[in-house]
């Protein structure tokens, strides 16, 4: 191998992609080693002295007679990449010359590039969409900023390890919109008229000819791209980059298989004319989410429906619960995969467990045709599994099965049933229906995984703790199990939302498992829609939280939960109330039965003023459920709004039996019963919040106390302390209650939206 010395002096190579062998510095950089290389530079692995934070620095390596145009190109890339702010963009930390070289410090991302990631038979249609909205997104915000980055290909292309995408090399871009980043007077470009710029596979017609281009050469560029995800092979190739161009002028690329949606996407951005393309990225994204909708709507139209019961546990170990049930979970999972089949989410289908219900009622419930029942029966290292299909209408086995086997054979099974089911139903089974569990864990971190995942619905606080020590013992028997990091997130964000911990201290150790989950695994939506919630109601970085819930909503089928979390966490406070009334009642048709769900239902009706259907989602759940205490004191709310104290007063009495414990039950029935002529018992509730010695449960119940009471001024102080502290999870309930209607159109709000990030959000 050939050694050579780099132009800044004292890194030395073995040969064009290896590690240097002596480490340097470039300014306050201390540079570690070569992890790319390019037209214009080449970029390295460094560590910024000051910040002590891992770059990507890309250097400029040239001669001392350095081509003027190649450096004014190459400083091009950092004044227009670093004019842009997006999660999908490359971030520009700093810009520099040291020694006669110059370098741009930027994000470090650890993934790989879309040209490493397209298989040779393309992406799903489903992951293509995911990664490619970003990408329009990160365009759509370039070109709003008179933007275009004219060398958009794979290769430059970032995706990192939880499955964001980052737009790179920006060193072609051209400034298309005068005053945007500097003299009002000057549009910059970084060639001359005639040049050609760009890679060759992935140039517009009009980069080809050398002609004056706009956003839509992006778009173009754009289409190309996301032919080669879909199909694995370039849309236009030839032996030469002359060739190649060629085809670009003359010829359409093989037509695509798939979605005619996404087809016709791709097919009108490679028109050859500009002015038949979309017309801006901004077209294109929205081309993108109809698809995305498009491709649910197909899945919707199912032939078929089936609820997965609980399987009934026959150990003799009456603890095995935990067993039969996540068994009967995984079945569920593997189904809801299966195209042309509805699956009734797993509250609804559990909550029949020691019910004596006939069939029929259990299928006009859930509105499903078939019902899976079985047993389970564990003895040491062996389990028998015996599964049944009946239908409901007659109430006939459709088939059944006994599996007896050894527990590490279970995840075979589990995919035996799914296939019997299938062939038993008549649809067409797919080896990608069982590519949800993409990782196998051990059988002893599985078992300890189910165990904890059934021990944190119970809520209690031994659950709890029992749910805490089963997780830790899945993560350290299978570090590389995604989902029990997923659930140990959950865990910590159920201890915020409870008020076991304050968020402070349990939020970032959610966010840090979160990521380790989606390192392991991109493609949970779960994961992508709790650390929306995080970044949400916690970080307040909404663009954060627009991202992480837009991949989450792109999974295919969208889980209920993911819905759950979108609806009050990231619509409801953006001030879209009736969008995410929409996606909860979308929730509620695969889930019907999931109460906490529709109660989240209600509380949006409440806050979109739609008293009458808010009550009357609420009281559905009070016939399943009458200990349902966040029910009672939604309905207490409602009440409230409407101005009937007396009945407000009635049902906030009911949710503080039930629920004594939570604050905005006592600040909401301490603030009734001052309007309702009993200062006393007001009074007395009032004084157990003022003396607690909690502050998130102080802050909590003295806000909405404060609004009950018409008292702006002490609400507004205590939601300042409410979002100071991050105590978010109910927070934009609050703060979007029409009790809170008057403080939203005062002079006080401004500055609680601004501490929220939120000054671009409507008022009310």
């Amino acid at each position: 191998m050939m050694q050579y010395k780099r132009r800044f002096g004292l890194i030395k190579v073995q040969s064009y992609y290896q590690m240097p062998i002596e480490r340097t510095r470039l300014g306050p950089y201390e540079v570690d080693h070569l992890i790319g290389s390019g037209g214009m530079g080449e970029v390295y692995r460094a560590r910024d002295t000051r910040l002590g934070r891992v770059v990507a620095l890309k250097v400029l390596l040239s001669d001392e007679s350095a081509d003027p145009e190649r450096r004014r190109r190459f400083l091009q890339e950092a004044k227009a990449a670093s004019a842009l702010n997006h999660p999908n963009i490359i971030t520009i930390h700093d810009v520099g010359t040291d020694g006669g070289i110059d370098f741009i410090a930027m994000e470090y991302v650890t993934g790989k590039t879309l040209s490493q990631s397209i298989p040779p038979a393309g992406l799903e249609a489903g992951l293509a969409l995911r990664l490619a909205r970003q990408i329009a997104g990160a365009l759509a915000k370039a070109h709003a900023a008179g933007i275009i980055h004219r060398d958009l290909k794979p290769a430059n292309i970032m995706i990192r390890e939880d499955g964001i995408v980052k737009v790179l090399d920006f060193g072609l871009a051209k400034l298309v919109e005068a005053g945007r980043l500097g003299d009002p007077d000057a549009t910059s470009t970084v060639s001359q008229p005639g040049m050609i710029v760009g890679t060759a596979a992935y140039m517009s017609p009009e980069q080809a000819e050398a002609r004056p281009v706009d956003a839509r050469a992006d778009i173009f560029a754009f289409g190309v791209v996301l032919y080669e995800m879909l199909s694995g092979r370039r849309a236009f190739s030839g032996p030469t980059a002359l060739s190649t161009m060629a085809a670009i002028l003359r010829y359409d690329p093989p037509p695509l298989e798939g979605p005619a949606e996404i087809q016709s996407i791709v097919e009108r951005c490679l028109k050859k004319d500009p002015a038949e393309r979309f017309q801006s990225m901004a077209e294109v994204k929205q081309a993108l989410d109809a698809a995305v909708a498009a491709k649910a709507t197909a899945t919707e139209e199912r032939v078929s429906s089936i609820a997965v019961m609980p399987f009934a546990n026959l150990s003799a170990d009456k603890e095995n619960e935990y067993f039969s049930d996540g068994l009967a979970e995984e079945i569920i999972n593997a189904l809801s995969h299966l195209p042309g089949l509805k699956v009734a989410g797993r509250i609804s289908s559990f909550w029949f467990r020691g019910k004596d219900v006939q069939f029929a009622e259990i299928g006009r419930a859930l509105k499903v045709e078939h019902l899976l029942e079985g047993s389970v029966r564990r003895a040491g290292s062996r389990v028998r599994v015996t599964p049944q299909l009946i239908k409901v209408a007659d109430g006939f086995h459709l088939w059944s099965e006994r599996y007896d086997r050894d527990m590490t054979d279970i995840f075979a099974v589990q995919d035996e049933i799914s296939q019997a089911i299938a062939k038993a139903l008549e649809l067409k089974f797919s080896p990608k229906a069982l590519a949800h569990r993409r990782h196998k864990p051990s059988v002893p971190a599985y078992e300890a995984f189910l165990k904890g995942r059934y021990y944190i619905d119970k809520y209690t606080p031994e659950a709890l703790g029992r749910a805490k020590e089963n997780l830790e013992q899945a993560i350290a028997l299978d570090p590389q199990y995604a989902l029990a990091h997923a659930q140990m997130a959950y865990y910590y964000n159920l201890l915020a939302f409870l008020g076991v911990r304050p968020p402070r201290e349990v939020m970032p150790l959610a966010k840090a498992e979160l990521l380790r989950a989606l390192e392991l695994d991109a493609s949970l939506p779960e994961a992508h829609a709790l650390l929306g919630v995080v970044a949400a109601i916690y970080d307040y970085d909404w663009s954060e939280a627009e991202l992480r819930f837009g991949l989450a909503m792109a999974s295919d089928p969208i889980p209920s939960y993911v819905r759950y979390c979108y609806a009050p966490y990231y619509l409801l406070p953006s001030g879209r109330v009736m969008k995410a009334v929409s996606e909860l009642e979308r929730g509620l048709e695969d889930d019907p039965l999931d109460m906490n769900m529709r109660a989240v239902l209600g509380i949006c009706l409440l806050d979109a003023a739609k008293y009458e259907r808010a009550i009357a989602e609420l009281r559905k759940i009070l016939t399943m459920d009458q200990a349902h205490w966040v029910s009672h004191y939604a309905l207490g709310e409602c009440y409230a709004c409407l101005g009937q104290w007396e009945e407000a007063r009635s049902a906030l009495d009911e949710a503080y039996r039930l629920a004594p414990y939570y604050a905005e039950v006592v600040g909401l029935l301490a603030g009734v019963l001052m309007r309702c002529g009993e200062p006393t018992r007001s009074e007395e509730l009032a004084a157990r919040l003022r003396g607690s010695d909690s502050v998130q449960w102080k802050a909590m119940g003295l806000a909405t106390f404060h609004l009950v009471c018409g008292e702006t001024e002490a609400a507004a102080d205590w939601l300042k302390v409410r979002i100071e502290e991050h105590y978010g999870h109910s927070l934009f309930f609050t703060l979007w209650s029409p009790l809170a209607a008057s403080l939203r159109a005062g002079s006080l709000w401004p500055a609680l939206a601004r501490a929220m990030n939120l000054p671009a959000f409507q008022a009310g």
